[in-house]
């Protein structure tokens, strides 16, 4: 009896190490390897609640949805190092480092977003994948310099403060995360195949959300 309580609670013990996540994984390999996007692992939300982030900052307005150690700048493709940090932590977020090698994104709030699609649907514009949370979704765009955004958002008479980029130096949780927010998924998911998904450039996004902010009259939340 104690020989079979033991196996019970060494299983029992290796599926809560494990998280019961090994989709994290396979996901950072087709990210890293296939794509050649850079990943790492997140800050998981805090388990004592998940509202709140494991990180050092009280105030975290991302929880479980950010690098913290390793840094940003660990960033990687390489195959034995993902391997190594989903081992050691299964149910960690999967963060992509934007810009460089791997795409941008374009954020809004979900409500804003969802009429952002319509209208970019309706233009017949040709998408690429889009990632949404419970608060947030985010194009993404092929990677643009400080300068060009720049001069694209000059252009505008009016940008709404709830819109985001996530350029070079910057970051995203990518499925299938759970951070504090809640699941992370994808709301167009990319065509199967082992390339890197196809991604429009930003201007062709722009216009679009930029009035979809403005007639959703959506504020400026810090989720």
């Amino acid at each position: 009896m104690r020989e079979i309580l033991g196996r019970r609670r060494r299983l029992l013990s290796r599926r809560r190490r494990n998280g019961g996540k090994p989709e994290q994984l396979g996901a950072a390999l087709t990210f890293a390897t296939e794509w050649q996007w850079p990943v790492l692992p997140g800050v998981a939300p805090d388990p004592q609640g998940r509202a709140r982030c494991a990180c050092p900052d009280p105030e975290c307005t991302v929880p479980g949805a950010h690098p913290f150690d390793p840094g940003l700048l660990a960033a990687t493709t390489d195959a034995r190092m993902v391997r190594w940090w989903w081992t050691n932590r299964p149910s960690a977020p999967v963060i992509l480092a934007t810009g460089g090698r791997a795409p941008c994104a374009v954020s809004l709030p979900a409500l804003a977003a969802s009429r952002a699609l319509t209208l970019l649907d309706r233009r017949g514009m040709r998408l690429g994948p889009v990632v949404a949370s419970p608060t947030r979704w985010a194009l993404l765009v092929k990677p643009y310099s400080m300068e060009q955004l720049g001069e694209l958002l000059y252009a505008k008479d009016f940008v709404p403060g709830s819109l985001r980029f996530h350029g070079e130096g910057g970051y995203l949780a990518l499925p299938p995360s759970e951070t504090g927010q809640g699941a992370v998924r994808w709301e167009r998911a990319p065509l199967p195949g082992s390339a890197a998904p196809w991604v429009p450039d930003v201007e062709a996004v722009v216009d679009a959300v930029v009035d979809a902010l403005t007639r959703t009259g959506v504020s400026a939340p810090e989720l």
